[in-house]
């Protein structure tokens, strides 16, 4: 007799064609987004816009992003991931393809490139949930800590690969045809997330409505206090690293080190994160969320740097360094939601995580321009430095954050 042959065989994530698919549906969105941030930022200062104004275009991306990211969960939930992802990718194609065509056409204004990035946040904002919930859905649970880790370096690969050509592409032909390509990458997408084929999770009940959706998520989340203080130390950190550094940064490259090496910096990040990614993969401690909830201070460093000396090499150093500290991070934070939080509420309490991590940003980002010019560049810079980390040391007092055992559950096979 040899119970063995009957064990349920364990296989690697890429066996289940609906991870494929999933996986190369993201790496093809975020292969374009890789470039977009860069190609947007410079096509505005090529208009002759301030930092000020930048900061207005980029943010009614993210402040539409933030507003539908409820909405986006809920639908996650109640209908079927795949075909929410299918529509959100056909409205985030058209939206930047047009964005793509006025900054070729040199048909531009900055009223025309904030309605449509207001139209592509708004895409991204119902899009969110439902790709990080559906990862579940494409493997069985023992393979999951190895899904997410996979999903992490197809996104971070891409971006690598988009911030690296975005900065030579946008050197030498401009940022045009960066937007353009990043609009081929959603529209190569949606048939992907259609032949993932995510089925819908039953809904709260026949007199659940939107309000009773939205309740029963803010339960989940709130009931949890390491889900809610990670969130709030995310949304000071975002509110400095992806809203004050992402505008004041091509400022600072504008006048010291350049639009390729810019490029080159952001890529150095990817690489971080995909090195991140990679250690999560391999090194799995049972206080792994607390960890990397201390990894985030090194993202801290490379802002420092942008303030006191921009140099692209040392630039290029901290900001990998950073995005490897992101990477075990994330790994790690999504293991812990999807191991945790209920199946049929997960994508409820994603959009919870992204409109508390992201509320800052537009924040961020709209204050960037008004606060450098009261206050000087390098001095802003050098304060948000100072609130990742002061955020970071605050959160680690959380017990249920350096108690939480993420090991990950044993009971499914595979499929």
């Amino acid at each position: 007799m040899t119970p063995d042959n009957h064990a349920p065989r364990i296989r690697r994530a890429f066996y289940y064609a609906p991870f494929r698919h999933l996986f190369f549906a993201r790496l093809f969105t975020v292969l374009g987004n890789g470039i977009a941030p860069i190609a947007l930022a410079f096509a505005v200062l090529d208009m002759g816009g301030s930092a000020t104004e930048l900061g207005i275009v980029v943010a009614a991306r993210s402040i539409f992003n933030v507003a539908f990211l409820l909405i986006g969960g809920v639908l996650a939930d109640r209908y079927s991931r795949s075909m929410v992802l299918v529509s959100s990718s056909i409205i985030a194609a058209l939206s930047q393809g047009l964005v793509a065509w006025s900054v070729l056409d040199g048909a531009a204004t900055f009223t025309l490139l904030t309605v449509l990035g207001a139209i592509n946040g708004a895409a991204a904002g119902i899009a969110l949930p439902a790709s990080s919930a559906m990862v579940p859905q494409t493997v069985p649970a023992p393979t999951l800590r190895e899904a997410n880790a996979f999903i992490q370096l197809g996104i971070y690969g891409g971006t690598v690969i988009g911030a690296s050509l975005g900065g030579i592409l946008i050197s030498a032909i401009g940022p045009g045809w960066g937007l353009a390509v990043d609009a081929l990458g959603f529209a190569a997408a949606a048939p992907l997330y259609l032949l993932t084929r995510a089925v819908a999770h039953a809904s709260d009940g026949p007199a659940s409505h939107i309000l009773q959706d939205l309740c029963d998520g803010w339960k989940e989340f709130i009931a949890r206090s390491w889900v809610w203080a990670i969130v709030a130390q995310f949304a000071i950190v975002n509110a400095a690293f992806s809203g004050i550094v992402m505008v004041l940064g091509p400022v600072v490259a504008d006048a010291t080190f350049g639009r390729a090496n810019w490029g080159f910096i952001i890529a150095a990040q990817s690489l971080g994160l995909i090195s991140g990614s990679v250690i999560a993969l391999r090194w799995r401690p049972r206080r792994d969320l607390f960890i990397g909830v201390i990894l985030v201070n090194l993202c801290a460093l490379p802002v420092a740097l942008l303030s006191l000396l921009p140099s692209p090499a040392l630039l290029m150093a901290a900001f990998f360094m950073a995005g490897a500290g992101f990477g075990l991070f994330g790994v790690s934070w999504a293991q812990s939601l999807q191991t945790h939080i209920p199946p049929d509420k997960l994508a409820r309490v994603y959009a919870y995580d992204a409109l508390g991590s992201f509320v800052a940003i537009p924040a961020g980002e709209l204050a960037a321009g008004p606060l450098a010019a009261h206050y000087g560049s390098n001095n802003v810079l050098l304060a948000s430095a100072v609130a990742i980390v002061t955020a970071t040391i605050a959160v680690c007092f959380t017990p249920s954050i350096r108690q939480l055992d993420n090991t990950p559950p044993l009971t499914s096979v595979a499929r």
